[in-house]
């Protein structure tokens, strides 16, 4: 019903020629103020929000997106060692020479507050178990990682396996596909922010679904990720590269998007953001 009233007001302004006119600014100047103290309720003064297409299909980019990879090609990346194979609309992560160390792929361009798409596919038929299985990695910030895995059937330890804070939090649930079939990843990354002397002033939280179900509900990060060891932060800047981890496992990707967001998106529990 309040709905209903609401719209049945703003027709009886315009009959009645208030400025309130559906052509032109809807809303009302006679509201209480919310509690921002800047906009009253309905204010007809609030600006609209920003117009973002969406893509037309779900997971494809919406108008709004920084595309790092098209399935087509690596400009948007530098390989640590030697460049990762792109293959059918795909690209797969690739050992070094000689198999010692990592080849991580990494962003040119450097985010901070962000929201990724993700899609990923487990080698089949899969090879080893546990940790040597179908092993990557999301590092935000190239320090802050949400494990990626062949989790399906694969018993490991349950801070390391698919949809985890590494090394901190397991996901809420395995929501792993077989083998071989697409996964995807939705995730909102809020970085970590610092005083002017280095002190932690609000951490790093996740919000992550895995093939569309929660793994991670904004969730505050312990800092940065450290195997066998507990995380702690470091000061750091407010953008960092992405960075795609090679753990010896030949994991595919394909559909990468990240949309930077606005500090407004996660300000609502930190005063150090723009309300």
């Amino acid at each position: 019903m309040k709905h209903i009233i609401g719209a049945t007001a703003i027709a009886v302004a315009v009959a009645a020629g208030s400025p309130a006119t559906a052509q032109e600014k809807p809303g009302f100047k006679d509201t209480p103020m919310l509690p921002d103290g800047k906009w009253q309720v309905h204010d007809s003064d609030r600006p609209y929000p920003t117009v973002v297409t969406p893509g037309t299909v779900p997971g494809a980019p919406p108008s709004d997106a920084v595309v790092l990879f098209d399935g087509k090609s690596l400009d948007a990346w530098r390989a640590k060692a030697r460049p990762w194979i792109v293959e059918d609309g795909a690209m797969t992560s690739i050992p070094p020479l000689g198999g010692r160390g990592e080849n991580a792929l990494i962003s040119k361009a450097s985010f901070g507050d962000v929201q990724l798409h993700l899609e990923f596919r487990s080698p089949n038929p899969p090879d080893h178990s546990s940790q040597d299985r179908g092993n990557s990695g999301i590092w935000f910030m190239q320090r802050y990682e949400i494990q990626i895995l062949d989790g399906y059937q694969n018993p490991t330890y349950a801070d390391g396996t698919v949809g985890a804070i590494y090394a901190w939090k397991p996901p809420l649930v395995n929501a792993s596909r077989k083998p071989g079939e697409w996964q995807s990843y939705d995730i909102v990354f809020e970085r970590p922010h610092f005083g002017p002397d280095g002190k932690l002033l609000r951490p790093a939280y996740v919000t992550a679904f895995l093939n569309g179900v929660l793994v991670q509900n904004r969730q505050p990060w312990l800092g940065s990720t450290v195997w066998r060891k507990v995380a702690k932060y470091e000061a750091h800047g407010d953008a960092a590269p992405i960075q795609l981890q090679d753990h010896n496992s030949p994991v595919s990707f394909r559909n990468i998007w990240v949309r930077p967001l606005p500090e407004a998106a996660a300000s609502h529990d930190f005063e150090g953001t723009v309300k």
